[in-house]
């Protein structure tokens, strides 16, 4: 039964009459049969109609709605001038691209100043990848209201990173792709910040997408709320539809504004000013650490209550118990795409404090007489681990400034100060470390940044954290979602299923012909899955995942069906011994590459590793040929760090240095090899 709802009157809302699904379908049935509600089809679906049909001004429910009631609480005001906001969204959703409409329509740049896509990924393996590592603080004036935005990472392995940013704000902008809907780290974050009570504005970006299909997403996205046990208020969320590539916003998918003006509009009026003690002691949590050569360790947070001044003697604790004091020796408060030097700074805004040396995230900078810490951060727990060892190759110092366990320890530890979400535990010997993380991306992340910081060691295959709950194995679980034309979904449901995935869903995409699978699959099943998809879809795929609980262990996973070619001993490459190699299975280095001997060469064509001489020279003889033979070889396959760490079994390792990374055979795991 397809039903058009409209809204006259706050008094009858279309949020609050579809929460009636929640607890009585029949009700719900009869409610719309019995109000007049004409029907077309038999299609059991639920189409709104666009706020934008009535002249009136946005209003929302949630600002209202959400005020805390406690006696302790109605001490504290509201600050008005002030909206603290995060971007969140699944990965290529278009945040950072809104984010740059909104920096450049509030005239944070000149008109003829030359500004880069994607302002905000400053960070070189966030160009290079296209991704959002890091979240990032900047801040934009609309109207004499400062709007403090958060630009946060979409990717799954990165959610700690967000986890802890949701503390410094009291609303987010849920963004959503027009035509792919929520997503598995849409429905993370969205879950993370109505936890947290904040106030939620839909926007449902890259309308001007051909096959966007906007009532869907918004159904979709009221539906996710229900799932999450969203409030009435948080369900009565605003829609805004844009085009952040165009910086383009409107309150209806057909009639965009020229400009983003909409978009600010919902955020002064849904998102509420922070709710602070003006009077009170001095309270800021550190969300987030940077580090200045200059002025070392940045605590940067929101100020819960009272005023924080530059030169101020402050209490930085940790628990009732343990508390040091320190002195803030400079102040900053973001203003538009910098960050600017400030005497003194209110409560509810968002600042940066210089001069505590020592100061860590989850910290309290507090009154000096009379501070109390605030609750501190909480994070989800990391799901897969990896072993990082110093490099023990014949090549060992050739390209690396850092060698030593030493160097290696003192980094490792080091990421912990602001990478909340991993963990590093010394391993079995003394220059061995396990390094936990969300995910393989989170892990191969460090990783890249340490091999570019001059750091050279080996990392082990990432293996999967169990527990053991009732003396039962558990393991952990994701959600894989995975994007395939209709012609080789055949070829991707038997690779899924192959690694123990569960199928629970399936649904057609918009007008491309592409089919949307969802699985329950162990993050075992998930290792070196995303090459194996590639291949079988011929780079047509797209997988994403995310960590969804622990279950059952689901047995023995096999992999990789091929084994390695491994070279035969140290020396330089040779065409003539490669031509004879590459019969044997593909290969990864050409001619003229030098090699060691247990160095991983090339992938062979059946199970089981084979020892090869790529190094063999052509015998010089002083017979006379008629004519040389003319030798032809295979491009040899590039492998980037992710692809190795996807590649390698237990009994392998990666070498990772600042200008090469090669794959080699683990010394103390060695398997009989043909």
């Amino acid at each position: 039964m397809e039903m058009a709802l409209s809204l006259h009157s706050n008094s009858f809302s279309m949020i609050n009459l579809n929460l009636q699904r929640r607890y009585s379908p029949t009700f719900f049935s009869n409610q719309l049969l019995g109000s007049g509600l004409s029907s077309t089809t038999t299609k059991p679906r639920l189409q709104f109609v666009s706020r934008n049909s009535f002249p009136r001004p946005i209003k929302c429910s949630v600002s209202e709605a959400a005020e805390p009631k406690t006696e302790k609480k109605k001490q504290l005001m509201r600050r008005n001038d002030i909206r603290n906001i995060a971007i969140v969204a699944h990965v290529d959703h278009g945040k950072t691209t809104l984010v740059d409409a909104m920096l450049k329509q509030t005239k944070v740049f000149r008109d003829n100043q030359s500004v880069q896509e994607r302002i905000m990924d400053s960070n070189d393996l966030e160009r290079e990848r296209g991704i959002t590592i890091l979240s990032k603080n900047t801040s934009v004036t609309y109207k004499d209201t400062k709007i403090n935005i958060i630009d946060t990472p979409g990717h799954s392995d990165f959610g700690g990173e967000v986890e802890r940013i949701l503390n410094m704000v009291e609303g987010i902008l849920l963004v959503v792709d027009s035509v792919e809907g929520p997503m598995p780290q849409t429905r993370f974050v969205l879950k993370k910040a109505l936890e947290f009570g904040h106030a939620v504005v839909v926007v449902v970006n890259k309308i001007d997408r051909p096959s966007a299909r906007p009532d869907f997403v918004i159904n979709s996205t009221f539906e996710l709320f229900i799932e999450l046990n969203a409030s009435d208020e948080q369900c009565d969320f605003q829609v805004i539809y844009a085009s952040g590539i165009k910086g383009q916003a409107g309150l209806s998918p057909e009639n965009l504004a020229e400009d983003l003006g909409p978009l600010f509009e919902s955020i002064i009026r849904c998102i509420p000013g922070p709710r602070i003690d003006k009077d009170g002691a001095l309270q800021m949590l550190a969300t987030n650490i940077e580090y200045d050569e200059h002025k070392g360790r940045i605590a940067i947070g929101r100020l819960h209550a009272g005023v924080l001044g530059r030169g101020m003697d402050v209490r930085v604790c940790t628990s009732e118990d343990s508390c040091r004091f320190g002195r803030v020796s400079e102040l900053f408060v973001y203003e538009k795409f910098s960050r600017v030097p400030a005497e003194r700074v209110e409560a509810g805004d968002i600042c940066a404090v210089c001069g505590i040396s020592d100061i860590q995230i989850g910290e309290t900078i507090a009154d000096k007489a009379s501070g109390k810490p605030l609750p501190s951060i909480k994070i989800e727990e990391p799901t897969v681990k990896m072993a990082f060892s110093i490099n023990t190759s014949p090549f060992v110092g050739r390209e690396g400034k850092y060698v030593t366990s030493r160097n290696l320890r003192d980094r490792l530890y080091r990421e912990l100060e602001r990478n909340l979400a991993m963990r590093v535990e010394d391993g079995e010997t003394a220059d061995t470390f396990i390094v936990s993380g969300r995910g393989t991306l989170h892990i191969t992340i460090l990783i890249e940044n340490m091999r570019r910081e001059g750091y050279e060691f080996m990392v082990g295959p990432p293996k999967v954290i169990n527990k053991k709950v009732d003396d039962q194995l558990m393991e952990p679980y994701e959600v894989a979602t995975v994007e395939v034309p209709e012609e080789h979904m055949g070829a991707v449901v038997e690779l899924l299923g192959k690694r123990r995935g569960q199928m629970f869903d399936m649904q057609g995409v918009g007008s491309e012909g592409t089919t949307l699978l969802k699985y329950k699959i162990p993050t075992r099943g998930l290792l070196g899955l995303r090459n194996a998809i590639l291949t079988a879809s011929r780079g047509t795929a797209i997988l994403n995942t995310i960590f969804d609980s622990y279950g059952r262990w689901a047995g023995d996973i096999n992999t990789r069906d091929q084994g390695s070619l491994v070279a035969f001993e140290d020396g330089t490459s040779t065409s003539y011994a490669l031509h004879s190699s590459q019969e044997r299975g593909q290969m990864f280095i050409g001619p003229g590459v030098e090699v060691y001997k247990g160095q991983i060469v090339g992938i062979h064509q059946r199970p089981g590793d084979l020892l090869l001489n790529v190094c063999k020279k052509k015998a010089a003889t002083n017979i006379r040929s008629n004519k040389e033979q003319t030798v032809v070889l295979d491009t040899p396959l590039d492998y980037s760090l992710d692809d190795c760490i996807e590649y390698i079994e237990e009994d392998e390792l990666v070498e990772v240095t600042p200008q090469s990374i090669r794959m080699c055979k683990n010394p103390k795991l060695v398997k009989k090899t043909r």
